[in-house]
């Protein structure tokens, strides 16, 4: 997997899905967004970094909580979807969110340390993610609180043939590891190498509920991770592509409405105190290089 492609596709790609990303998953995404909240233990006036915020909703959320003593800060690799956020937030009258464009396995310069660290459901698409989460720790304080999200299993995801579906017909895959993180313990283990003590994790099944075809078509194409890969589709190939879609949903379908069988994956841990005398710890150093503003999208066009 070449990592900077990966990069860019997923920052264009969300480009592309953040006008249907809230439509179709934001009811739908609840119990994982409720349950990286309640894992942080979120107080107020704590600094918190929200790294691969989208559209903000685990960031708002934590701007409410922490109140006007504290502060939040949100990293996304999609320039609409940071822009998406700071307007949620100046809606809300939120003025202490801040946001700005980052690749997580690369966080821009931040000033302070965090009490509190989130990422929900973002690892999967990051072509290091055990990486992403060693870098998030070395922005905590002692003590402080990390609490992320994944899809689980892809047995239990019903959905999961989106990606051979799309990947057909493309030249790279899209996201070509994105259960990884959600397999067995591997989550708990990147957890546990970025640094972190009382490490745990849990799963929750879920069902996701489409009202017709049409609307899981639209949930899976337009607002998620392949939304770039259809939009370059010609009409045949996106008629094509949602009739394999549906018919790999066929056992969830109830006459015209679709109940989707998914799992989330939620991990936590705290940052120990440091040792007195102990040198501090060291992501290993390789080269990486952000997805900046002079890459041109892939494959994309105006």
């Amino acid at each position: 997997m070449d990592a900077r492609l990966q990069r860019r596709i997923q920052r264009y790609g969300w480009d592309r899905a953040v006008d249907f990303y809230d439509r179709h998953w934001l009811k739908q995404l609840q119990p994982a967004t409720q349950g990286v909240l309640e894992r942080a233990a979120i107080a107020p006036g704590d600094r918190v970094l929200d790294v691969a915020c989208g559209t903000g909703v685990l960031a708002l959320a934590a701007a409410a909580a922490v109140g006007r003593q504290g502060s939040v800060t949100g990293i996304d690799l999609s320039g609409k979807m940071v822009d998406t956020a700071r307007a949620a937030a100046s809606a809300l009258g939120l003025d202490n969110c801040h946001f700005e464009r980052g690749d997580a396995e690369a966080l821009p310069d931040l000033d302070g340390s965090f009490e509190v660290a989130l990422c929900g459901l973002g690892l999967m698409y990051m072509p290091d993610p055990e990486r992403a989460l060693a870098v998030m720790a070395q922005k905590l304080v002692p003590g402080a609180r990390m609490a992320v999200s994944v899809w689980g299993q892809r047995s239990r995801c019903a959905w999961a043939e989106i990606f051979p579906i799309v990947d057909a017909r493309v030249d790279s895959e899209v996201c070509p590891l994105f259960f990884r993180t959600g397999a067995g313990d591997t989550l708990h283990q990147a957890l546990q190498s970025a640094g972190l003590a009382t490490v745990a994790s849990e799963r929750l099944s879920v069902t996701l509920r489409y009202g017709s075809a049409a609307e899981a078509c639209d949930a899976a194409f337009l607002g998620g991770p392949v939304a770039l890969a259809y939009s370059r589709f010609d009409a045949a190939t996106r008629a094509a592509v949602r009739v394999e879609y549906l018919q790999s949903l066929d056992s969830c379908r109830l006459g015209d409405a679709y109940a989707v069988p998914g799992e989330f994956l939620i991990g936590y841990g705290v940052k120990p105190a440091a040792v007195r005398g102990a040198a501090p710890a060291q992501v290993k150093s390789r080269e990486l290089r952000h997805a900046d503003e002079t890459l041109q999208p892939w494959e994309e066009t105006p």
